[in-house]
């Protein structure tokens, strides 16, 4: 090899090298943005949210149908209702479709297992489906309402729930806790339950804050709440939903700022170990000059149930659903998970069971 010859390729090598060394990242005063950049570019991104649509009389009766949760398949939505056939003033109820391209079914009661006499409201899933959390006024509890867990061993079979346990009063206080949302951190091992706390005596209707308690691993107790100050204002903060990757919250607000009487407004953060950002109101696409609350968001992230009793429904409050886009592949581990789900939307609900 000549020498001149030589001498460019290895200097062709050494510049191949530097910018194949993972330890070596871009020097300057801009490097720690640069990076930051790199990896905002790589995270997904999401296209705005679509006038919301109103799931029909079929779901919604003339009465209240509130605060909903989906299934991580798509296939089941869980609603809090005031119709008739129930147990108590508000029981929960569940909606089938068969794919994710079908309609909604009548919704079916989840029978005395789970309701009770009293108001039980707003169900929530851990992501393995084997646990739903929900708030319930029944008595015997330590406020005046508590969170309860009931589980089943089966995660498809909304029927198959177990008899609700109060998580405690070491979780609950005195007054209302309502609103529960469950998030699982992969990364870290910890679950946090999120739900909003009456700190205000009854008749106080301004009171509601969000509270956190922690438990590390599936069968450890969780702690004492905390107050989640980002996420709360001295107005009415109430339920909330997470996006499984635990970096965007959505939330039931009354706070100033927002387009009508309660709003739906998102938060997120840049990790889970960062603190949540100051919530800016979904606007008014989303949100109306009525109340808008209760929101349950997909596993998937596009999709956004919730619940309002703006003009134009079919009861007190009815339940009505926005989309959005994903603008952004997701990284190769979790498409592969993607792909696997869309697999499974082919099949029927029987056709799962029978598998089962």
């Amino acid at each position: 090899m000549k020498p001149r010859t030589r001498c460019f390729a290895l200097l062709l090598f050494g510049t191949l090298f530097q910018a194949c060394r993972v330890d070596m990242g871009p020097a300057g005063p801009n490097a720690s943005r640069s990076v930051v950049a790199d990896v905002m570019a790589d995270g997904p991104e999401w296209g705005p949210w679509s006038m919301p649509i109103n799931l029909g009389p079929l779901v919604n009766s003339p009465l209240d149908d509130n605060r909903p949760a989906i299934s991580k398949d798509g296939l089941s939505l869980y609603i809090t209702s005031g119709r008739p056939g129930g147990f108590g003033g508000l029981d929960i109820w569940v909606s089938h479709r068969a794919t994710v391209d079908d309609p909604w079914g009548p919704p079916q009661n989840l029978g005395p297992t789970v309701n009770s006499s009293s108001n039980d409201v707003a169900p929530a899933f851990s992501p393995d489906g084997h646990r739903m959390y929900f708030h319930s006024f029944r008595p015997g509890g330590c406020g005046l309402a508590d969170i309860y867990v009931s589980r089943r061993r089966d995660a498809r079979d909304d029927f198959g729930w177990g008899p609700p346990e109060d998580l405690g009063c070491v979780v609950n206080t005195p007054y209302i806790n309502a609103g529960p949302t469950i998030f699982e951190d992969e990364t870290t091992g910890i679950t946090t339950l999120y739900f909003t706390v009456q700190n205000n005596p009854p008749g106080s209707d301004q009171g509601f804050d969000i509270y956190a308690s922690t438990r590390t691993g599936d069968e450890a107790a969780f702690g004492p709440p905390v107050l989640v100050a980002e996420l709360s204002s001295p107005f009415r903060d109430t339920r909330t939903t997470i996006r499984r990757d635990g970096l965007e919250m959505i939330l039931s607000s009354g706070r100033p700022g927002g387009v009508g009487s309660e709003d739906l407004w998102v938060s997120t953060r840049p990790s889970t170990l960062d603190p949540w950002s100051t919530p800016v109101n979904l606007g008014a696409v989303v949100n109306t000059t009525a109340f808008d609350g209760g929101p349950a968001l997909s596993f998937d992230g596009t999709t956004l149930y919730f619940h309002s009793n703006r003009p134009g429904g079919f009861g007190g409050n009815d339940l009505y659903v926005t989309t959005r886009a994903r603008l952004r592949e997701p990284d190769v581990a979790e498409k592969a998970g993607v792909e696997k789900r869309r697999r499974g939307k082919t099949h029927t609900r029987e056709e799962t069971h029978r598998k089962e």
